[in-house]
């Protein structure tokens, strides 16, 4: 087992990162360090809203983020969002590899630690 960062995103989100077609993940927050190598992608079915929120999800992802930027209003459509707004920090996700085998995970807020197999 290896220890890995990992970041929650609601279904279908993951699955559209997965098949290239969302490059951005739109977040309120910075991640503290940057950049971000190997980031587990575990997509769950809920926003996890509260503080100590929890459900099971799966990693169906690796990628980086290399760098997060202020999310403009002509990134709309590699964020896949369905509305602009300002405020918000958008990470630029490269070096996506889908998880050959999706492994069931905790999903929790913010960037946090998993175990698992390596992908």
């Amino acid at each position: 087992m290896q220890t890995y960062f990992a970041l929650s995103i609601v279904a279908p989100a993951g699955q559209k990162i997965v098949n290239g077609l969302k490059t951005l993940e739109v977040r309120r927050w910075r991640p503290e360090q940057l950049p971000l190598k190997n980031l587990v992608i575990v997509e769950n079915q809920h926003f996890l809203h509260q503080e100590g929120a929890e459900e099971m999800g799966h990693a169906i992802a690796m990628v980086d983020v290399r760098e997060v930027h202020a999310w403009t209003e002509d990134e709309i459509e590699p964020a896949q969002a369905s509305y602009w707004e300002a405020g918000y920090w958008a990470w630029t996700l490269e070096n996506i590899r889908p998880i050959a085998t999706i492994q069931p995970q905790i999903a929790k807020r913010k960037i946090y630690l998993i175990e698992m197999d390596h992908p």
